[in-house]
């Protein structure tokens, strides 16, 4: 029987078949899907064979898992070179962001738009708590807008408090399966919350010595929406580690960037040092964000310290 891995907890996973009820399964054997290794041979998304065990109402064995059309993954907090799949079979993915209590770093962004460039995962830019926002942040906000709707990433602002842009959330997220991120902190679960009435997931202050957020979410869920559709909850991200990338693919991630590679001199440019470079001219010309071009640089970077140059 067909099922749809709702929850993960390690050794145990919710399914729900596709009769529509929901079971504990744990998996017989040892996955190992497309070469892929990660540290977890499971994610929520992923699509399952089942079989339910005789005298033991409610439980399952997954004993194959069905090829994924796509996944996002990040590096394993645990294992430094392994990685984790956050989730599995996306539509799209919303990326909560905030400009204040706390602020979302723009090296943030740029990671996780990275990632999901990687994956052909379609991302949507969602700054949440504008209800608190000033001038400045509003300032802010506009000049991030117009910087990633340039590149092609859909940015829409929402505020859980006044209940400002949740109708259009609604329609957005409506017959898809949405992964939600973002930092702890950024009022994800608040938002989840108002999307699923009645589900009353935990949330939390952000933590006043620091400024950043606390982890609420232990474990990615995934949840129907009433209106059609499903959106995974993920634990709350302090920093995205990038893994399974060479750092000659990075610039192929940046949509602005990728579009110029064929103007630079040489085929293997890194767009650091090289001389006649286009990547290098846009940003000099003011074509290319500088803080955008700033991003590249430090993800590569991070990309040299995995490697040990």
């Amino acid at each position: 029987m067909k099922a749809l891995v709702y929850k993960s907890t390690g050794s145990w996973y919710t399914v729900k078949s596709e009769a529509g009820e929901f079971l504990n399964a744990r998996i017989k054997g040892v996955f190992r899907i497309e070469d892929i290794t990660s540290t977890n041979p499971l994610a929520v998304g992923d699509w399952v064979n089942i079989e339910t065990e005789e005298g033991a109402e409610g439980t399952a064995v997954i004993d194959e898992i069905f090829p994924r059309s796509n996944y996002i993954n990040r590096q394993s907090p645990r294992v430094k070179y392994q990685q984790h799949i956050i989730a599995a079979n996306l539509d799209q993915s919303v990326l909560i962001a905030t400009l204040k209590e706390p602020r979302t770093s723009r090296g943030f962004i740029d990671r996780f738009l990275v990632v999901c460039e990687m994956y052909h995962v379609p991302a949507i830019l969602l700054f949440n708590k504008t209800d608190i926002y000033r001038e400045k942040e509003l300032g802010i906000y506009e000049e991030l807008s117009a910087i990633y709707r340039s590149l092609g990433y859909r940015v829409d602002s929402v505020s859980v408090q006044k209940k400002q842009g949740l109708e259009e959330l609604d329609r957005l997220l409506q017959d898809k399966t949405t992964l939600i991120s973002g930092h702890s902190g950024v009022g994800k679960s608040s938002l989840i919350n108002s999307l699923l009435p009645g589900e009353g997931i935990k949330t939390q202050d952000v933590s006043g010595w620091s400024g950043k957020g606390m982890h609420t979410t232990t474990f990615a869920t995934m949840y129907d929406l009433p209106g059609g559709g499903r959106i995974i909850d993920t634990p709350g991200i302090r920093e995205l580690a990038i893994t399974n990338l060479d750092r000659e693919e990075l610039s192929h991630y940046f949509p602005e960037m990728r579009e110029r590679l064929k103007d630079c001199r040489y085929n293997n440019c890194m767009h650091v040092n090289e001389p006649k470079c286009a990547v290098k001219q846009a940003v000099a010309d003011g074509d290319i964000d500088e803080k955008r071009y700033i991003s590249y640089l430090n993800i590569l970077d991070s990309l040299d310290e995995q490697k040990g140059y």
